[in-house]
């Protein structure tokens, strides 16, 4: 058995922080076990016991319990006590079983001969980022020490130009430069949500904003993507520290909120004083020609997260997040502790595809509709018993299975050499485990052996009988 003292040593300044003790010790407990310094099956104090050593109150340690047990970190059992779960069993809903997101993990440790299907982002990088950065090359930096935490004159100008252009009022000001759109959600994350606090979260939604809300130890609100009725209701109900919303061509399901429907969710948020957080990285790659609803912040001070990753390259690593300026300060102080500001040539190369980006999309999206419909005819030549809907702009199809799981289908196509990701790595609600988020960023003849490879898999697979009686009663 793992002593108290042993125990009381590895948990370290685990109350250091923000929220209720409960959720601060399960965070670091948490911490523990997915660290491996407190492996499967490994015993743990009595409530009473680690109550008294940590001199709190026994109801601390049994709440804090309670929740590992619910996330299937840890199993109790009367008479049997407590014991970090074996790895098998643990059955977290929000993510894989083994606890990594696949999406980081092929990014992490990609697999040869492998065709990557889980991260959306392209490939081919246009010859004007090239152009781009030879213009950002002829600006001297003479005077000039590089760090500009809330980023480059030139690039806020230009991003705070392109919203107005919108219809969106916006000031250099309100603009703050992030390595990405990625980094923005961190900073978000760190600025608004502590242990413990609600995060309203379409489910399914973009995996990477599940994990940086994690990192903050959230509590988890899920809705169903377009359900404004339910996120009014969460905001009312929940008082959540912030909204996580994907507006327009929501990943994975391409969905696109109305006007009037984020003009009722703007109204709500000013209404309950609701941090709202607007993902709008997919917003500008629709395949009809007219442009997409305004975004909520054109009602609201909300927050607005920006990228050139999907439109441009994710290589660029530029993003940014646009919101009332005293927000915009504190995230930059934020931003400064972290990195002291972005990559100064890449932001100039930026300002210049910002200025530009009409004609940078509209190839983009030409690209995009072609490899949409290839996979589209793919599919319902080759697997025709498979559900989904044809996007209306983003760059992925939600796709359903019709029996198993996705997640044990996803190791079946590994064998055929082919990466997909499964729906539970984007659904803290545990709703989609028969669905895959498929994107179409591969050109049409990549795209066309992914499915022929996807088809072979699928004719192999035989999901277990858990699994079967499981997709039968759903």
């Amino acid at each position: 058995m793992t002593t108290p003292d042993d125990l009381i040593a590895r948990l370290g300044r685990w109350s250091a922080g923000h929220g209720p003790l409960y959720v601060l010790l399960a965070t670091r407990i948490r911490q523990l076990i997915d660290d491996g310094a407190l492996p499967p099956d490994t015993p743990l104090p009595p409530d009473r016991t680690l109550a008294a050593r940590l001199a709190v109150g026994r109801t601390t340690v049994v709440a804090a319990y309670d929740l590992l047990a619910q996330d299937g970190k840890i199993i109790r059992r009367q008479g049997s006590g407590t014991r970090v779960a074996p790895a098998v069993l643990r059955s977290d809903p929000s993510r894989p079983v083994d606890g990594a997101n696949p999406l980081f993990m092929h990014l992490l440790e990609p697999l040869d001969n492998v065709l990557q299907l889980t991260c959306a982002a392209p490939k081919v990088v246009p010859p004007e980022v090239k152009d781009a950065y030879m213009r950002a090359l002829d600006i001297s930096y003479v005077g000039d020490i590089g760090y500009r935490p809330v980023g480059h004159p030139l690039l806020r100008e230009a991003i705070a130009a392109r919203y107005t252009r919108r219809g969106v009022p916006t000031s250099p000001a309100e603009i703050l430069v992030t390595t990405g759109g990625q980094q923005a959600l961190a900073l978000l994350a760190k600025l608004l949500v502590g242990p413990g606090d609600r995060v309203v979260v379409e489910a399914p939604t973009y995996p990477g904003a599940l994990e940086v809300f994690r990192e903050s130890s959230a509590v988890f609100r899920p809705v169903d993507p377009g359900d404004v009725d339910a996120v009014v209701r969460r905001m009312r109900e929940d008082s959540p520290a912030a909204v996580y919303l994907i507006p327009t061509h929501q990943n994975p399901t391409g969905s696109v909120l109305s006007s009037l429907a984020r003009r009722r969710i703007a109204e709500a948020a000013l209404m309950y004083g609701t941090k709202v957080i607007e993902d709008e990285v997919m917003a500008e790659i629709g395949f009809d020609h007219a442009p997409p609803p305004p975004p909520i912040a054109a009602y609201a001070p909300v927050l607005t997260v920006g990228s050139l990753s999907k439109v441009i390259w994710g290589g660029l690593r530029v993003g940014w997040i646009r919101g009332p300026e005293a927000l915009i300060m504190q995230l930059g102080r934020i931003k400064a502790i972290h990195d002291l500001g972005s990559n100064v040539p890449a932001q100039l190369a930026a300002a210049y595809l910002v200025a530009n980006l009409d004609a940078l999309r509209a190839v983009r999206i030409a690209a995009l509709r072609a490899s949409h419909d290839r996979l589209c005819a793919g599919l319902a030549a080759h697997l025709p018993s498979w559900r989904f809907t044809q996007a209306l702009g983003g760059q992925t199809l939600w796709v359903e299975l019709p029996h198993g799981d996705a997640t044990s289908f996803a190791q079946r196509a590994l064998r055929h050499d082919v990466a997909l990701l499964p729906g539970v790595s984007l659904d803290v609600s545990g709703e989609s485990k028969r669905h895959l988020r498929i994107p179409y960023l591969e050109p049409p003849d990549v795209i066309a052996e992914a499915v022929l490879r996807i088809a072979s898999a699928w004719r192999d697979y035989v999901p277990s009988t858990a699994t079967s009686l499981t997709s039968l009663v759903v």
